[in-house]
């Protein structure tokens, strides 16, 4: 075991209430979490009381159970989310309860299973949970997602390393990433948050109305909607209380208009989604529409994924992170997004964050839909960024101002 690794594992979880949702006096927070993170589990609900939580309500979930269900439930079941289900998500958001997702999957989780049968799912879910999506999209509540170490997940990120060594080479690659082995983790994360959020207020003040990506297999003008909003880290929610979306990032995004995407573009890492691995994606866009794709794996999973409905086919978010990061540096593919989108630009397909225009959180989907914001039951992001990439940024004006060289900040 790592050094420490207990002591370690209590910061994290201080960390990932205090930092991640702010926990405040008679907050609700909803954990969710794989069942083989019980002792993390225990940690977070200690701590969110510590700090004067009403309720920690706990919603433990099981990748070996999930498959199964997958492969055998009827249809019926597979395409009809239950009623109390919705319910349930209703109550929370009528709570303003803060919710902690906390990634540790194995990414081939769901290897084998028809991908026509996880789409009907995933569709089912995006109906069901659409509110949830909106508030949590709004920032109407504090969420965060945050790492554990898994035992497949860290075999197939460290499949040369002995059996033994794996999870606790994983689990220091998250301390690391989340700033654990700092003195004062809590303060490491406000310095980081400072720094994007200056880089994101450099590029609120440019305004550009596109960007231009060029690099080996993408050459792509990505809209920017009129007032659009890039921000950093940390958000505020609807009570004004400030909290991290993500625990790691490195990135500033903001929404593109979907109206306005026009050309090609290809991924650079392999995306977990679903269960299963997609690698070697490539998009053409047209007027903001994919119109042409293809994948080297995982292709059937991605079709299916594009199938969602209108807005599967466009995108959501437009984020910057400089290849120097720290995660793109370890040379590690995570085959986790919560990870590999922190070492690379990346876009998502689907739905946009109603926060990334002015007055967005106030809008009525009319409104956001008006503004160029696409809307969707999904949202899935998918790395493009390497050390060759390359993206200007366009003024009203025509005039172009370099944004990234080579893979950097300009």
């Amino acid at each position: 075991m790592l050094a420490n690794f207990n002591e370690n594992l209590e910061k994290y979880a201080r960390l990932i209430v205090e930092t991640g949702v702010n926990v405040k006096e008679n907050h609700t927070i909803v954990l969710q979490v794989q069942v083989d993170q019980a002792p993390l589990a225990r940690l977070i609900t200690k701590e969110a009381y510590r700090l004067g939580a009403a309720e920690v309500i706990v919603q433990w979930t099981d990748d070996t159970i999930q498959k199964e269900f997958l492969v055998y439930a009827s249809n019926n079941r597979l395409e009809n989310i239950p009623q109390y289900k919705i319910d349930q998500t209703e109550d929370w958001i009528a709570k303003g309860a803060s919710r902690i997702s906390v990634v540790s999957a194995d990414p081939d989780a769901f290897a084998g299973v028809d991908g026509k049968r996880i789409a009907s799912y995933q569709t089912a879910v995006g109906k069901a949970m659409f509110n949830l999506r909106k508030a949590t999209q709004a920032n109407k509540v504090s969420w965060t997602v945050v790492a554990a170490a898994g035992k497949q997940w860290a075999a197939k990120v460290f499949p040369n390393l002995p059996e033994e060594e794996q999870l606790d080479a994983l689990w220091d690659q998250i301390f690391k990433t989340t700033r654990i082995y700092e003195e004062d983790p809590v303060l490491a994360w406000k310095q980081h948050d400072e720094k994007l959020a200056k880089k994101a207020a450099e590029l609120n003040k440019e305004q550009f109305t596109a960007l231009h990506y060029t690099a080996p297999g993408t050459d792509i003008i990505i809209g920017l909607p009129k007032n659009h909003l890039w921000e950093g880290a940390g958000s505020y929610n609807a009570r004004g209380e400030k909290f991290m979306a993500n625990m790691l990032t490195e990135e500033v995004f903001t929404a593109p208009d979907c109206r306005r995407i026009n050309g090609y573009i290809s991924s650079t890492k392999p995306l977990s989604y679903a269960g299963t691995i997609i690698s070697g994606m490539k998009f053409t866009f047209k007027d903001g529409k994919v119109v042409d794709f293809s994948a080297k794996q995982g292709q059937e999973v991605l079709a299916t994924l594009l199938e969602t409905d209108k807005g599967a086919r466009s995108l959501g978010e437009v984020a910057l992170v400089p290849d120097p990061s720290p995660i793109s540096q370890s040379g590690i593919i995570f085959y986790n997004t919560l990870f590999d989108e922190n070492a690379s630009n990346h876009l998502a397909l689907g739905s946009a964050y109603a926060f990334s225009v002015k007055d967005g959180t106030e809008m009525t989907e009319e409104e956001l839909i008006k503004a160029g914001l696409n809307r969707s039951q999904t949202h899935v992001d998918f790395m493009v960024g390497s050390n060759q990439m390359n993206i200007d940024g366009i003024r009203e004006d025509g005039s172009v101002v370099p944004v990234f060289r080579n893979g950097d900040w300009a």
